[in-house]
């Protein structure tokens, strides 16, 4: 009987592989494309209706859930969109000190970078000084629209309606992008800026600002920026922020965001946030703030599944019935069962099993090195359907796993693909939090010694977990819709 029920569990999840008769396969495959970057025009429905009319019809065919605060953001996300079919903020002018940036184009930053000149403080303030107009005329340009901050729940529609919204904005200067995927691209170029810039003179303290400079950059390349989950886990990417996207506003660009935090909420607890705090307000003053809070976790509803993807350990055959479903998929390659080694920002990255698009994973591979969103984006790009064996049964102690697992798992569903996972617990009992572990217990009595109040200790993100608690929350959910027929289908490469 478990050989049988093995066999039909391949079969449906070959079937769903290269299905081809779903009614809604191919606007779903055609909405997947748009947002996954594989095309910059607006998906075919665009030309055939308005963002209400064609999320009524979705409504009407079964495929969402009639929700009135779903309905109200997508009015005010299609009023936006009707703004942005002629919106440019090209050519980008601003005021600036003559001597502090040279008058080349900044398009030539990207390949240029050694012509650009960051002044100092000093600098700047030397050309105030003086009696001389250093200013460059600007021209009268339309006032940038606002953009949206949508937060919510997880499972709330959030993602769902910024990537409807996305695939009806006919402007090509637009880019939708996870907001870890985003700050990775952001320091790669300050990176870059700075190996550019011509070495320190001896006896002269000089200081040098890359932030502004790529911010410009990156409005020269799009005037619409789109993030999935806008979050702030990393003191880097606080620290800059409230710079880099002064910068980008400045520069005109429009920014629509989802997240499952109220922006006021955003890197709590986090190290240093006094320094991160006057971001919020510079958020909330270019994007309008609009809060799904229905309660309602659309991923758990009832969807027909694509089999059996998840297994636990403890489970007769579990692992024969994981180590044949490989092998069925991995026949379908036009590849041999091997070791692959990805090469990530100049190092390497070893997956020890893979056969063509199929990676088999273990979790101690994934989430026990030190691998970061880069590495799991790259394994995405590669990989449309990946195998995670030994997944255990979180604890609250093991936070730096449960934050990259929860990273793996974000990139894999923004990059929709499909996984099959072997672990120790059910997937709604996969966190575990228990009571304090006496490391947690040591951390509390040493926080008593210091003479901390309680007030204190929660600011101290060293002794709490509630972020890792709150963001496997979204991990769960997510993980319940990737076993999903529907998503499934939305992951198919195999017509791209």
């Amino acid at each position: 009987m478990a050989a049988y029920r093995l066999r039909w569990t391949t079969r449906c999840l070959l079937r769903v592989t290269f299905k081809e008769t779903s009614l809604s396969r191919g606007v779903w495959c055609e909405l997947f494309k748009a947002v996954r970057g594989h095309t910059s025009i607006s998906a075919p429905w665009a030309a055939h209706g308005g963002l209400i009319s064609h999320y009524d019809s979705l409504v009407c065919s079964g495929s969402l859930q009639e929700d009135d605060q779903q309905r109200a953001a997508l009015l005010l996300l299609e009023q936006l969109n009707r703004v942005m079919t002629d919106y440019t903020n090209i050519p980008i002018l601003l005021p600036q000190p003559k001597d502090c940036l040279h008058s080349h184009p900044t398009s030539e930053l990207k390949n240029n970078t050694s012509k650009v000149n960051l002044c100092s403080p000093e600098e700047k303030m030397s050309d105030v000084d003086g009696d001389v107009d250093n200013t460059q005329e600007v021209s009268p340009k339309p006032h940038p629209p606002h953009g949206y901050y949508i937060h919510g729940d997880v499972g709330t529609g959030k993602t769902m309606m910024m990537d409807l919204f996305y695939s009806f904005v006919e402007n090509r200067r637009k880019r939708r992008v996870h907001f870890n995927t985003f700050m990775l691209d952001v320091h790669r170029r300050i990176h870059k800026l700075k190996q550019s810039l011509p070495k320190r003179r001896i006896g002269k303290m000089t200081m040098y600002d890359p932030i502004f400079p790529v911010a410009m950059e990156i409005a020269e390349e799009t005037c619409l920026l789109c993030f999935d989950e806008f979050q702030v886990v990393d003191i880097a990417d606080a620290v800059i922020l409230k710079q880099l996207f002064e910068g980008l506003f400045k520069c005109g660009v429009v920014v629509v965001a989802t997240s499952n935090r109220p922006p006021e909420e955003l890197y709590k607890n986090g190290l240093q946030r006094t320094a991160f705090v006057p971001f919020i307000a510079v958020l909330k003053e270019h994007c309008h703030t609009v809060s799904l809070d229905t309660g309602i976790d659309y991923r758990t509803r009832e969807m027909e599944a694509a089999g059996k993807l998840y297994y636990i350990s403890s489970e007769p055959d579990a692992e024969n019935a994981v180590n044949t479903l490989f092998e069925e998929l991995a026949y379908r390659q036009n590849d041999v069962t091997r070791p692959r080694v990805l090469n990530v920002q100049g190092r390497e990255v070893t997956l020890s099993r893979t056969c063509g698009t199929i990676a088999d994973c273990t979790f101690q591979e994934l989430c026990e090195r030190p691998l970061g969103a880069g590495d799991y984006l790259e394994i995405a790009r590669q990989f449309d359907t990946v195998i995670i064996r030994n997944v255990p049964h979180f604890r609250v102690e093991m936070k730096d796993q449960a934050r990259r697992f929860t990273t793996l798992i974000d990139n894999f569903y923004d990059q929709k693909v499909r996984v099959v996972i072997l672990a120790d617990a059910p997937l709604h009992r996969l966190l575990d939090q228990g009571p304090m572990t006496g490391e947690e217990a040591r951390d509390r009595l040493m926080i008593d010694e210091l003479g901390l109040t309680d007030e204190a200790s929660e600011r101290l993100t060293l002794f709490t977990a509630d972020e890792e608690v709150f963001a496997f929350q979204r991990t769960i959910s997510r993980l319940t819709e990737m076993q999903t027929e529907q998503y499934w289908l939305s992951g198919d490469r195999s017509q791209t």
